[in-house]
């Protein structure tokens, strides 16, 4: 077995019925050796910016007064080599018909989630995927999703994908880290503007990538790869 990579995962508006069109899916990968430096790195932007180590980054908290600080995360994002970021996104969950391919959301949504992943899985690697915490039946569907990824490629001693595991936000670097990104690529696509600070992070982001934010890229590339899912036709 080769390099140990930790991939964090985040999610934004993926729930049925919560009234917003645009589903976004991230994760942010670097490999097991360098998460430790990483989340140190982090934490010492915070403090720079006078902030609290234990302060949540999170696309949420986006405010002019922090606006240098979140810029610095994301030149650190795109400056450190070991850090990656892929996203999958779904522009209008109106359009999903579940009945019509015999599934319910939540198997949609493994399968999104196995769509997400994939292309970052290599049979010569090992994975330990990590999922932010959203709710208290959070522990089935992340056992439901070790066994959809492991069996899909056949990973039935589970030596590839070692583990998939609920963790806290607040406690990992690397999931906050996930939260901004995600939170900046559904801005993008719900095409709002309401905000300058977040406007101005989504434009710092597509700078420093060279992407709109809003279509896909090709499958090759590596720091900031996206991948928008359109629902197939019925046949």
């Amino acid at each position: 077995m080769g390099d140990i990579i930790n991939i964090y995962c985040d999610e934004s508006c993926h729930l049925e019925n919560d009234h917003q069109k645009v589903m976004v899916l991230g994760a942010v990968s670097c490999k097991v050796e360098k998460a430790k430096d990483i989340a140190t790195g982090l934490k010492d932007i915070k403090i720079k910016h006078s902030l609290s180590p234990k302060f949540e980054l999170k696309w949420g908290k986006v405010s002019r007064s922090k606006e240098n600080y979140y810029k610095e995360v994301l030149n650190y994002f795109f400056d450190e080599e070991a850090l990656s970021f892929r996203a999958l996104i779904v522009p209008d969950k109106e359009l999903l018909r579940h009945k019509d391919f015999g599934q319910d959301h939540d198997t949609w949504y493994y399968k999104m989630y196995f769509t997400l992943l994939e292309p970052l899985l290599s049979p010569n690697a090992c994975y330990r995927i990590y999922l932010d915490k959203k709710d208290t039946h959070g522990g089935s569907k992340v056992n439901k999703l070790h066994d959809v990824l492991c069996n899909n490629i056949y990973d039935f001693n589970r030596q590839i994908i070692e583990r998939v595991q609920i963790v806290e936000s607040h406690h990992v670097e690397q999931v906050q880290l996930c939260d901004l990104l995600i939170g900046a690529i559904s801005y993008a696509n719900r095409g709002l503007t309401s905000s300058i600070s977040k406007l101005s992070l989504v434009n710092h982001i597509r700078q420093r990538s060279k992407y709109s934010l809003t279509k896909s890229t090709l499958l090759q590339e590596r720091k900031v790869n996206i991948f928008c899912w359109q629902p197939r036709e019925v046949l």
